[in-house]
Parts: structure tokens; C-alpha cells; sequence
């Protein structure tokens, strides 16, 4: 299960994971879609003091997994957008933190 896992250093010589594999991981993190060489979710709150809350947990995993998304606020909504620049695409890492990501999911 994704979620149990943890992010490993990456491989600045190791190609991004092909789209192909990319697509059939998506399976696995329900609410997130593939966007070029990305993956993003978009989520809702209640008011902005939800959405902070939780822009602060993803902030506490992110640094505790050293594997930071691009966070995108917007009063009552959190975009958030990961992929691994050292790479240019997608790796493990990027699905494992947004598996962990959606256990904070109200």
C-alpha cells in the first residue's frame, strides 16, 4: 500500500516513471489526475482556517518525506500539484505522498 511506504532519495540519472506506468498509478490514488507530467487534486473546505489546517499537515508530511508538491491556495480550496523536478516527471515519491496526502482528506 502506497501510503505505508516512504519516500527514497532519487536518482538524478534514473529516467521519470514512463506515463504508462503513470496512468495505471492512478488507480491507486483516487482523486488525483495526470496532468502532463504531473499529478493533481484539487480539494474543498469549509473557510480558509480548514484549508490552512490542512495546507499545514501536507507542509508536516512533506517535510518529513523531504518530497514537497506545489501548493496552490485559494481561500476554501488547496490545489496541489506534485511531480519530481530533479527528474523532470513522476516518480515513487509523488504517489506515495499523495497517497498520504489523501488520508488527511475530511
Amino acid at each position: 500500500m502506497l501510503a505505508e511506504m516512504k519516500c527514497t532519495p532519487i536518482d538524478k540519472a534514473k529516467p521519470p516513471m514512463p506515463l504508462t506506468e503513470a496512468k495505471k498509478m492512478l488507480s491507486e490514488i483516487l482523486g488525483w489526475t495526470l496532468v502532463n507530467s504531473t499529478i493533481t487534486r484539487e480539494f474543498k473546505f469549509k473557510n480558509f482556517i480548514e484549508a490552512m489546517q490542512f495546507v499545514n499537515k501536507v507542509a508536516d508530511l512533506a517535510n518529513s518525506e523531504d518530497h514537497h508538491p506545489d501548493i496552490h491556495i485559494s481561500y476554501s480550496k488547496v490545489r496541489l500539484e506534485l511531480s519530481t523536478h530533479a527528474i523532470g516527471g513522476l516518480s515513487m515519491n509523488d504517489f506515495i505522498v499523495a497517497a498520504k496526502i489523501n488520508l488527511f482528506k475530511p
